[in-house]
């Protein structure tokens, strides 16, 4: 995995704030590279409960060849995603919480 902590917290962080945080959640998103944006969701569908952790690489590969919509519409017109998220980065080992503090 090379997408780092901190980028997925930041997700995390700003997917929990929606509400105020949209149009920057959304350009942040659209500014990962493609490796990075195929990551994330790769990570909530680990969360999710779509693909197991042993799984990781074919989640990655599916993810990219599924990429049809944009990253973030994908995302945010999921329900729960961040949480989804926040379940994929623990399960992977992803320190997502040290890295939320460090944000705050």
């Amino acid at each position: 995995m090379d997408i780092p902590a901190s980028m997925v917290a930041q997700v995390i962080l700003m997917g929990h704030e929606i509400e105020r945080a949209e149009g920057e959640l959304r350009a942040f998103i659209e500014g990962m590279t493609e490796d990075a944006q195929a990551e994330l969701v790769a990570l909530y569908w680990i969360g999710r409960g779509s693909f197991e952790v042993e799984d990781w690489a074919e989640a990655v590969a599916t993810a990219r060849a599924e990429a049809t919509t944009p990253t973030a519409d994908y995302l945010l017109g999921s329900p729960h995603f961040a949480d989804h998220l926040e379940a994929g980065a623990e399960a992977m080992g992803l320190d997502v919480a040290g890295a939320e503090d460090d944000l705050m």
